[in-house]
């Protein structure tokens, strides 16, 4: 299992699993300037990561989502590792920054840490938005340096972690099931139309947290060491002013994966979605 996998999502762009429809045309608007009224700094999200073997759910780590305000950029984190009592199956630390433009929710620095059993990668990208290019080099560790190179972009473009909030910051009131919401997001040295689906509104129990009012979402998936090729990942979302992520599932290759919400803080709007 692809430990980091469990942090976003990513498109597939050789056998997509559903056709357009009711498009919105979100890719241009991720240029424009936008306001952000759904978090704020100081929110903490921790999340439980459980993995199925033979249909036995078995914990396997944690993930830790923050926000930081440094007053022109957000500072967006996620950090994630398997616990001590999983690791004799697999062992694995990831971490994720991205520094985000507040005005338009697009990066100018990305920053990736990969620790998954003997793999290590160190990816470090610089964005130029405006002149629509991205430095990045890549190595095994951050002194150890073995690929340098420039991406031309042919968009405003967002990487892992500014993709996941910045559609936190888009207003779903109006949304009709089916619809999908465009982004366009870089990773390893490639640039990928980005596409999920709002799937409705749906009552949810999530594990230790009780009941919630929930908005139901299909992201595309990239199809490889990962994810299979009729994969389909579902994530519900609080059905309020917040929008935060309570429950992920997924097939991977060799299982099936489960992120579930343990603990909150620092939310900007009381959590009016529990039941």
């Amino acid at each position: 299992m692809a430990f980091g996998s469990t942090m976003a999502f990513m498109p597939h762009l050789d056998t997509p699993q559903y056709q357009p429809q009711n498009t919105v045309d979100a890719a241009p608007a991720t240029c424009q300037s936008l306001e952000n009224n759904t978090f704020q700094n100081g929110e903490e999200l921790v999340y439980k990561i459980y993995y199925n073997i033979n249909f036995v759910w078995i914990p396997a780590g944690e993930v830790t989502f923050k926000v930081d305000d440094e007053g022109s950029r957000y500072h967006f984190s996620a950090e994630g590792k398997t616990y001590s009592s999983y690791e004799w199956f697999y062992k694995a630390y990831n971490k994720l920054d991205s520094y985000v433009d507040k005005s338009t929710f697009l990066p100018h620095t990305s920053i990736r840490w990969v620790k998954e059993n003997r793999y290590r990668l160190y990816d470090h990208v610089q964005f130029d938005q405006k002149g629509r290019s991205a430095q990045f080099e890549r190595g095994d560790t951050k002194d150890a340096i073995s690929k340098r190179g420039n991406v031309k972009l042919n968009d405003c473009m967002h990487d892992i972690l500014s993709a996941v909030y910045y559609s936190r910051t888009i207003d779903y009131s109006n949304a009709k099931t089916g619809q999908d919401y465009p982004m366009k997001v870089m990773l390893d040295e490639e640039t990928y139309p980005l596409k999920y689906r709002y799937m409705g509104k749906e009552e949810k129990s999530i594990h230790g947290l009780g009941k919630y009012s929930t908005m139901k979402f299909v992201p595309q998936l990239v199809a490889g060491n990962v994810f299979n090729e009729n994969s389909q990942m579902k994530i519900w979302a609080t059905n309020d002013a917040n929008k935060i992520p309570l429950q992920i599932e997924s097939p991977v290759a060799v299982g099936t994966v489960k992120v579930v919400l343990k603990s909150y803080k620092g939310l900007k709007y009381p959590l009016s979605a529990k039941k």
